[in-house]
């Protein structure tokens, strides 16, 4: 499925979330089609280059592996997914991140994703391919918290030795 009147209507949305929130439109519409500001979701989904469909959550509860579009507290909208689904609420993670964020009730949640825009191509997230990602992503959490912590522990120790190196160099004159 191509999106070929897709640029206009985000561009009526743009307008029209210029004078209103997220909950406002999705009351109002039932679906949200937007581009993410960040990199938290990336490989999936790519600043500035994807468009995002999400629908507003009725009152069933968020699943595992869902991606939510959520509320923190006090005006900061995220979009990130379902990792554990608690009695009272929900522990969710971007897939490009390493902090879990806890305590996530379903009244902050506005909407689920439902489908995005890669290319100019829509994709749903009941299609094969989404789901081998989503499996790939929830099962490997540890690992990939891990390997991301290495990375940055790496990077900061590279820059403090460069730090050092060229801190030595001025002071002896090179």
């Amino acid at each position: 499925m191509m999106y070929t009147r897709l640029s206009n209507s985000f561009v009526g949305l743009v307008r029209w979330m210029n004078n209103s929130s997220f909950e406002e439109y999705l009351e109002e519409h039932k679906t949200l089609i937007y581009s993410q500001i960040g990199v938290s979701m990336m490989p999936l989904l790519r600043q500035g280059k994807d468009l995002l469909e999400v629908r507003r959550k009725g009152p069933e509860r968020a699943q595992v592996g869902d991606v939510v579009l959520y509320r923190r507290p006090p005006d900061q909208y995220v979009l990130h997914r379902v990792v554990k689904v608690r009695p009272e609420d929900y522990v969710i993670l971007g897939d490009n991140t390493i902090h879990r964020e806890m305590g996530i009730r379903d009244e902050d949640i506005l909407g689920i994703m439902t489908g995005y825009v890669r290319g100019g191509r829509h994709h749903q997230v009941t299609e094969l391919g989404y789901r081998v990602y989503t499996w790939v992503i929830m099962h490997t959490i540890p690992l990939r918290i891990g390997i991301k912590k290495i990375i940055m522990g790496i990077r900061k120790s590279a820059g403090r030795a460069y730090r050092s190196v060229r801190a030595w160099l001025h002071r002896h004159g090179n």
